[in-house]
Parts: C-alpha cells; structure tokens; sequence
C-alpha cells in the first residue's frame, strides 16, 4: 500500500459536510490564516525557545526542582503520546479502532501537545502523506532542490516556515470523517481552551504542591514552556530531519529516513521509514531494539479492551516492505 492510496482509503466515501462556509465554521480556521494568528503562531513559536534558550543557566542557578522535572517529563509524554498515537496513528492513519473514551481522551491529549486543532492537524498530515516529498507536499525539505543552500533552505521549511503559508490545507477535503464527528469537532474548536489547559496545570500544581508563588512560576517555566519548545521541536525535527536523512531500508515512495537518536523523545516516530514504506502500521520500530513507547501504550489499550482491530505489522507484512539486499561482489 503506498501512502497515497493509504490517505485515499482513510477519507474516501466519506459524506462532505454540506457547505464549505458550514464547514470551516464547525472546526476551526479557514482557507487562508490571517494575520492575527500569524502573530499568535509566532508567538508561540518563539517565547517557548527562549524559555528553552534561558533553560540552562536557570538550572544552573538551582531554578530547577524533582517537581519541575516530574511535571515536564510528565506533559512532555501527555502530550507526544497524544500526537503519536491520537492525532497520527489513530485519526489520521486508522491505524486501530478506539471506543469512545479513548477516542475523545486521545483528541484531548494531542490537543494539550498545542500543535493546533486535531482536525486541521490531520487534514495536513494526510495531505503530507499524499504528496510525500512532491509537489503539494506541505512541509518536504526538498522542496527547493537538492543543492546544499536548496536544502538548507528546505529544512528551515520543512522544520518551522511552512506554518506560516496562508494557504491552509481544506479539511473538508482531507479530514471529512473527523469534521462530522461531534465530539471530535468540538474538541478541535476548544483548541484554545485545551491550550490553556495544557499551559495552565503545571504552575497550578507546582504553586500548590510548594505553596509558592516562585514554585508555580518554576512549574510554568519548565512544565509549560519548555516542555512544549521541546515538544514542538522534536515533532517539527519529523517532518525535517527525518525526511532528509536516516536508513531507509524499506520501500517507500519518498525520502523518509529512520533516526534513531530521536526515538526515545518522539515516542517511536522517528522509525519513519517504515512509517512511510507502511502508514496504516500501529507500530513503527519493528526491528529488533527500535523503541516504539506509542507501539506500547497502543498494545496496553488494546488488552484493557479500549483499543481493537489493531493493525499489527506481521513478518511477512514486514518482509514484503523491505529492500531486496544487494549481493555482494565476490
């Protein structure tokens, strides 16, 4: 299965909503962003890297507690796993089935990650999966050729600029199933109050737990912005590093690669070459040794009962994936 039939199979025969104004209105965003939330987007593009610039001298400075640490740690999993298993492998690719709970809790989840809406978030990760590293793709490091300076140019792309491109990926088109879903419709809508949620809860817990202001000042500077600076880095470093370099032992149609430095922080994202050569797989590190935590909590969902019809990767799923190996010259 190739990724573009895998995005085809995900959205097609699925009723549009009626009306494409109705539409928009009943998620959030339209065709084009405008120019205030441009601004938001760099915003918070920029004061969670400075949080993550001052970090280390902070610390340094014994600005740095176990409850700091507990709670980055803690919202920093929340929200990857929310985006790996949620936003990813379950809404954009099906890669299982989930009951309602889990559904609603992985939205939520993946919302608190603020990567944006879940609905626009898949409907731009399907789009991605359409046009892998070609044209239309919405985030290809490859975008400007293959020079050194094209690529270079490419990565800060693929990495970061493409967020700002006015022209939005139509969720209509792209995410038709999500955006007639009521509960997954409103939990993109909340974005914003998730986003509050999510940068909220850290110096609540750190100011009670400590019954200080400085410890709820700590809680926000670590388990708020830090975290989702380096949440956000490490998501974006997917759709850049991982598609520029990497093994890619398996067939697929474009340049994805896996690294393995990044498994452990992404959650198992990084195997992205068989992500690629395979979309529809619940686990991505396959190989012997290739952590995969989202694989995991996927497996623990699917034995409490929350999770079914788990797509799990067999040997010869696997093996029919793979590149035949070049002999070597006698």
């Amino acid at each position: 299965m190739t990724a573009s039939s895998d995005v085809s199979d995900v959205i097609e025969d699925v009723p549009r909503p009626a009306g494409g104004a109705g539409a928009r209105a009943a998620t959030l965003g339209g065709d084009r962003k405008g120019s205030v939330e441009q601004v938001a987007l760099l915003l918070f593009i920029l004061v969670p890297f400075a949080a993550l610039v001052v970090a280390v001298p902070l610390a340094w400075g014994r600005g740095l507690s176990w409850l700091d640490v507990g709670l980055m740690v803690f919202f920093y999993f929340l929200g990857c796993h929310g985006i790996t298993i949620g936003f990813h492998r379950y809404f954009t690719h099906g890669a299982f089935k989930a009951k309602r709970p889990l559904r609603i809790a992985l939205a939520v989840a993946g919302s608190m990650a603020v990567e944006g809406p879940v609905v626009r978030w898949v409907a731009d990760h399907r789009k991605h999966h359409k046009f892998s590293d070609a044209e239309g793709d919405p985030h290809s490091p490859w975008r400007y050729g293959e020079s050194l300076s094209a690529l270079t140019k490419g990565l800060w792309w693929a990495h970061i600029g493409w967020m700002f491109d006015e022209e939005r990926t139509p969720q209509e088109k792209y995410a038709p199933d999500l955006v007639k879903d009521p509960a997954i419709r409103a939990v993109s809508r909340q974005f914003v109050l998730w986003t509050v949620v999510s940068l909220g809860l850290p110096p609540l817990i750190g100011g009670l737990a400590t019954m200080s202001w400085w410890g709820a000042f700590t809680g926000f500077f670590w388990g708020s912005l830090v975290r989702v600076a380096l949440l956000h880095h490490v998501t974006w470093s997917i759709n850049s590093i991982c598609h520029a370099v990497g093994k890619r032992p398996f067939n697929a149609r474009d340049r994805s690669g896996n690294v393995w430095w990044l498994a452990v922080l992404s959650c198992g994202e990084s195997w992205h070459n068989l992500h690629h050569a395979d979309p529809t797989s619940a686990r991505h590190g396959v190989e012997r040794g290739q952590i995969d935590s989202s694989a995991r909590i996927i497996r623990w969902c699917e034995k409490l009962g929350w999770a079914y019809d788990v797509r799990w990767p067999s040997a010869s799923r696997i093996q029919s994936r793979r590149k035949p190996r070049v002999a070597e010259p006698a």
